[in-house]
């Protein structure tokens, strides 16, 4: 299995800082395998009520978060594939309010909701297991600034690590 190496500050635009902070020394495959468990043994219990809470009035539900993170890991690792694979194509960013106006989010069983979660877990760890050596250096345009293969594979699990703190935080 490839392991990356944490990415120099150099390859991510500085917004992304903060979720790189967040991930850990170790193998960051690992820690989204860990993260998986953890999404699950959190929400899975959740009451279907408690998936609508938000915690103040125009904040995301549980579940518009977790259809957050989920879309956003899409977006990461579709970035990723497409610079690992020598696309030099800049890829155009995306406003994550305007996704969640369109989502529907709320009007979703949770079980569905974990199910398409753990899929897509499931596939950007195929992705990043399976990228040639080498390939987590390659560097692409993405929101307008370069990135690296590795910092969206940062990214991914840091902008994960973000949303869960606050779900506990401030949700449940």
């Amino acid at each position: 299995m490839t392991e990356y190496p944490r990415p120099g500050a150099d390859e991510y635009a500085p917004f992304y800082a903060g979720y790189v902070a967040e991930v850990p020394e170790g193998g960051v495959l690992d820690l989204l395998l860990h993260q998986t468990d953890q999404v699950l043994a959190t929400l899975r219990p959740l009451p279907a009520a408690r998936w609508r809470h938000r915690y103040a009035p125009g904040k995301w539900s549980v579940a518009e978060v977790l259809g957050h993170i989920t879309d956003a890991e899409r977006i990461f690792a579709y970035r990723a594939l497409r610079i690992a694979r020598g696309d030099q194509t800049p890829l155009a960013a995306f406003d994550e309010n305007a996704f969640m106006a369109g989502a529907g989010f709320d009007e979703r069983a949770p079980a569905g909701l974990l199910t398409e979660y753990v899929a897509v877990r499931e596939a950007t760890l195929a992705l990043f297991r399976g990228l040639p050596a080498g390939a987590g250096e390659r560097r692409g345009v993405a929101s307008g600034a370069g990135i690296s293969v590795r910092a969206l594979l940062y990214i991914i699990a840091g902008h994960e690590r973000h949303h869960l703190r606050v779900l506990h935080e401030r949700y449940l």
